[in-house]
């Protein structure tokens, strides 16, 4: 199962990072309609002692692959069979857009890290929607219950200006929302400009009270809604924003997303500048992600709303520190490019023993 690493750095490291994932991306689906899809399945499958329950759903893992892999929910059955509890797709936009120009992703392979201005390419709410819909029912009859959740990402068209970002985002939730086990607003990519705007508290408040109403409208039932944030934030916009997520009843805070630093990174840095602008994800990302856990999950409490962290997250060791300081949920990303398909099942087993041995004492 360790063969992957090779196989990486032989094929795919010297291959067009977007490329390579897109034929990445397409063997994994390509394998889900085989007869080896539920011998994955069944093999992939996470041990019962990793069942979660969080945002008033059950997840069969507290691990899940964090938005920007699938943009636009057209493998969500196929990654679930290689053990993730949860797929967050997106990020969507109410408008399909095509992203900014490339090349927008770049590996620093030294780093284990990423460095992507993808700008939210995708098919657009409309497109997505039914993909979604078709996801719910091959994962309730694969899977039985519990099955992988379906997160839904969104965030803003790049056209529409800033003042009439909500009434975008309202557009995304009304399409999407009934087909989300849970909803996610984006407000931290640095690559839709402007966007990162709309996490001060004056503009986040009306955006996610609005989104939340207008999920739940239109699912006809509760569709638990969470705000992402970035990990460049201060730490009293970060205590802001665990008031807001207190103050309307937030289903949880995902944090974080990329960062627009590029502090401590042992690539060259010529290299580093010549990838130009753009949120760099990995390895480099562990620390700050977990001072920003740390702090909102001091100001949230045990008992408020969830925590999901992402960013550095690479072994069960990893996975399980976020849990034990107060995550709810645990996501990766960039690790899954570097370690392949067996990374999530190597992670679950990871955790499971790690629950084996709490439950003994």
């Amino acid at each position: 199962m360790r063969i992957y690493p090779t196989f990486f750095r032989l094929v795919f490291s010297g291959m067009d990072p977007e490329l390579a994932h897109r034929i990445g991306f397409d063997l994994i689906r390509a394998a889900a309609r085989t007869p080896a899809g539920p011998v994955l399945r069944r093999l992939m499958r996470p041990s019962a002692v990793l069942r979660t329950e969080a945002l008033g759903l059950t997840f069969p893992s507290p691990f899940g692959l964090a938005a920007g892999f699938d943009k636009e929910g057209s493998g969500i059955a196929a990654l679930g069979n290689l053990g993730f509890g949860h797929v967050e797709v997106g990020t969507v936009t109410a408008q399909a857009q095509p992203g900014n120009a490339k090349p927008r992703l770049f590996r620093l392979v030294e780093d284990r890290a990423v460095i992507n201005r993808m700008g939210f390419n995708n098919d657009g709410a409309a497109a997505v929607a039914p993909r979604l819909a078709k996801a719910r029912k091959s994962l309730t009859k694969a899977f039985g219950d519990p099955h992988p959740v379906i997160g839904v990402n969104i965030g803003k068209t790049k056209t529409v200006d800033l003042a009439d970002a909500v009434a975008d985002y309202l557009a995304s939730a009304r399409e999407l929302a009934p087909y989300a086990d849970y909803l996610a607003v984006n407000v931290s990519s640095p690559n839709t400009p402007g966007l990162r705007l709309l996490q001060d508290i004056s503009s986040l408040r009306p955006l996610l009270a609005q989104v939340g109403s207008a999920a739940d409208e239109a699912a006809g039932r509760h569709v638990p809604l969470l705000v992402k944030i970035a990990p460049d934030l201060t730490d009293a916009d970060i205590d802001d924003v665990a008031e807001l997520a207190l103050s309307l009843q937030l289903d949880g805070v995902i944090a974080v997303n990329t960062t627009v630093t590029r502090e401590n990174l042992v690539t060259d840095p010529e290299r580093v500048i010549a990838c130009g602008v753009g949120g760099l994800s990995g390895a480099p990302l562990k620390k700050r992600s977990l001072e920003v856990l740390h702090r909102l999950h001091a100001r949230l409490g045990q008992d408020g709303p969830a925590i999901i962290s992402v960013g550095g997250v690479e072994t069960a060791a990893d996975a399980q520190e976020r849990l034990d300081a107060g995550a709810a949920l645990v996501q990766g990303y960039t690790a899954f490019l570097y370690e392949g398909p067996f990374w999530a099942a190597r992670i679950n087993r990871g955790l499971a023993r790690s629950a084996r041995r709490a439950a003994k004492g």
